[in-house]
């Protein structure tokens, strides 16, 4: 009975170009870590053959399915937390919890009812918020603002309108965007009056302004000192290394050069000459 019923589901699906095809929203944008709800059909339940959801997932080039038949049962060959959901009119819906950028893709749609079948094919993006930054450069004379790896790209305005303000766009390979835009500031502008609007879809209606800081830039001494530290430590070291070596060679030398005194000893051959003499002499006079 499962399998005949897998064969009606076939068929339905095969054939469903040859009936009325209602249409479908072909474009969806979710913010990234929201809960994204798609819809196949308004039909109900009661209504319902079956649901199928075919998608394609691009970042993870991966495909799978997701459907529901009303005499077998769910099927899901996704396994990543997607799920099919029915709202309070009973009305079928795909349930993507925190979505993120794994889950862009495009979404096919194929749902029967016993009137027809109907077929949706929507587009899946993402809304990711950029970072954002501003700051002074080329001694104060030039303002940058800064939107980082966005999708889609922020729009970047300057408080101070001008001429002199230049916008650069750069594609990420994730399809995120970063934009900068540079404004030279001219004789009489204070930078502590200026500000960059951001605007960006994640914010909706909200923007973000900035005000504008010197760029801290990251100076030599840090590197100098610790180079200075292990200049004087490898010295030091070297220095500890030959005073050693030379307060042994000391010892040794003094070893070698100062043996034990014994007390001095007399010549027996030339004392004896001397007494000898003085006996002689001694005889004489006697």
């Amino acid at each position: 009975m499962r399998d005949m019923m897998w064969i009606y589901v076939v068929i339905i699906f095969f054939v469903s170009e040859a009936w009325s095809m209602e249409p479908g929203e072909n474009q969806k944008t979710f913010c990234l870590g929201c809960d994204a709800n798609l819809t196949c059909s308004n039909k109900t339940w009661n209504e319902t053959i079956f649901v199928i959801w075919k998608i394609n997932m691009t970042k993870q080039n991966k495909c799978c399915t997701i459907g529901f038949n009303s005499g077998i049962g769910g099927d899901d060959s996704c396994k990543d937390g997607k799920s099919l959901r029915n709202t309070s009119r009973s009305q079928s819906y795909l349930h993507i919890a925190n979505f993120s950028t794994n889950d862009v893709g495009v979404y096919y749609c194929e749902l029967a009812f016993k009137g027809g079948v109907e077929n949706y094919l929507i587009n899946v993006d993402i809304t990711v918020p950029p970072r954002t930054s501003a700051w002074l450069e080329d001694r104060d004379k030039v303002a940058v603002c800064k939107a980082e790896e966005g999708k889609p790209a922020a729009n970047i305005s300057w408080s101070y309108g001008s001429n002199l303000s230049s916008v650069l766009t750069r594609p990420g390979p994730d399809g995120s965007f970063t934009v900068e835009s540079r404004l030279e500031l001219t004789e009489g502008m204070d930078p502590k009056h200026l500000t960059c609007i951001i605007r960006h879809l994640f914010w909706k209606e909200k923007d973000v302004v900035l005000g504008i800081k010197r760029k801290k830039v990251a100076g030599y001494f840090p590197w100098v000192a610790i180079l200075v530290v292990l200049v004087v430590f490898v010295l030091l070291m070297g220095f500890l290394y030959f005073a050693q070596k030379k307060l042994m060679l000391r010892r040794c030398q003094q070893s070698d050069t100062s043996p034990s005194k014994s007390p001095p000893t007399e010549d027996v051959e030339e004392v004896e000459p001397y007494a000898s003499y003085v006996q002689r002499v001694n005889s004489i006079y006697n």
